[in-house]
This record gives C-alpha cells, sequence and structure tokens, in this order.
C-alpha cells in the first residue's frame, strides 16, 4: 500500500495542505516521521484561491463550528477548511476523509457536501484506484 501512495505522491496525485502538516508536527510517531520526510512535495502552502475560499466556508455560520474553542483560544492550527479548500481549487480534487457525513455537524463531508467537493473514505479511495491487497 505504502509503496503505491508513495508512487502517487511522486507523480503529485496526492497533496495536503500546511496546516495538515502544522496539527501533526507536534506528534512523535511514524505518520509524524513520514510528514517531515514528504514535508515539501505534499504539505502545500494555501493560495490566493484556497484562503478566499476558506472564508467562504466561514460565511457560511454553521461551519464556524469547525473552529473548536481550544484553537479558537489559543490559535493552534485548524487544517479542515484548508484541506476542504485544496479539493475544491484542484481539477478533479477529492477529500478522503475518516470523518463521517452526521447530519447538521460541522465536518469535513458536511462542508463537502455543501459546496459539492467530492469526498470519499479510505476504503473508497482505494477501490476507486483499484488497489488489491
Amino acid at each position: 500500500m505504502w509503496e503505491a501512495f508513495d508512487l502517487m505522491v511522486t507523480e503529485g496525485r496526492i497533496t495536503s495542505t500546511r496546516e495538515v502538516f502544522n496539527e501533526l508536527e507536534s506528534h512523535d510517531d511514524d505518520l509524524a516521521a513520514w510528514c517531515k520526510e514528504n514535508r515539501q512535495q505534499v504539505f502545500i502552502t494555501p493560495n490566493a484561491e484556497e484562503l478566499a475560499f476558506v472564508s467562504e466556508i466561514f460565511a457560511v455560520k454553521h461551519f464556524q463550528a469547525m473552529i473548536r474553542k481550544k484553537e479558537h483560544l489559543q490559535g493552534g492550527p485548524i487544517a479542515d477548511p484548508f484541506v476542504v479548500a485544496r479539493a475544491k481549487c484542484l481539477e478533479n480534487g477529492c477529500v478522503v476523509t475518516t470523518e463521517k457525513y452526521s447530519p447538521n455537524a460541522a465536518k469535513i463531508p458536511n462542508v463537502c457536501e455543501h459546496f459539492e467537493i467530492d469526498c470519499i473514505n479510505l476504503e473508497e479511495f482505494m477501490e476507486r484506484e483499484k488497489w488489491r491487497f
């Protein structure tokens, strides 16, 4: 799986945003180590179009709940709206998340549905890529 994933990273088919890196950099595990090794290639600084779309997300009052109280008070990183914005601004962009759609929630799948952005889980991603193990 990791070989196929790394190939997609090399091909530029898998990308993320700097804010995801900022959330993970304080972790001390294999994922954090991989992120640090691949920081420049995967975790892109949001461009003006993405930043403008984050503003659009937060213009929907309900989605302002994506900023949890702790992050609001302490100024911590908030990656979710930036992940959605990255997918929105890419040609054929898609969000892959473990979050599940929940009616009236301010979660990634809800934001994606509202703005008509493709959003799938990991299993759906592997099926789409025809990965078999």
